[in-house]
C-alpha cells in the first residue's frame, strides 16, 4: 500500500486525486468518482468533495493508498490545506 502524505485535513477527494497525479484534472477525478471507479474504505465511494482524514485508504485501479496526516489531530478550515505528496 502507497502513502499519500498531508500536512493538515481534511482534503477533498477529488482534489487529492488531482494532486496525486491518479487523475489529470480534477473534471477526470470527478468523472471517476462518478463512474465508481473509486472506494474508500472498502465501500464504493460517490461524493466527489468527501473529506478524506488521516487513516482512510481509496482504492484505484488496483492499487491501495492511505492518507497519512502528520498533524492527525488538527484540523484547518478549506483553503488552507496543504499537501506534502506521496512517498
Amino acid at each position: 500500500m502507497k502513502t499519500i502524505s498531508i500536512t493538515h485535513q481534511p482534503i477533498e477527494l477529488y482534489k487529492l486525486l488531482k494532486i496525486e497525479c491518479l487523475a489529470s484534472s480534477g473534471g477526470e477525478a470527478k468523472q471517476m468518482i462518478a463512474n465508481g471507479l473509486v472506494q474508500v474504505n472498502n465501500e464504493p465511494e460517490s461524493r466527489k468533495r468527501r473529506k478524506m482524514l488521516h487513516g482512510d485508504v481509496i482504492e484505484l485501479d488496483l492499487e491501495s493508498y492511505q492518507v497519512v496526516c502528520e498533524s492527525p489531530d488538527e484540523e484547518v478550515a478549506p483553503g488552507k490545506l496543504k499537501y506534502r505528496g506521496s512517498k
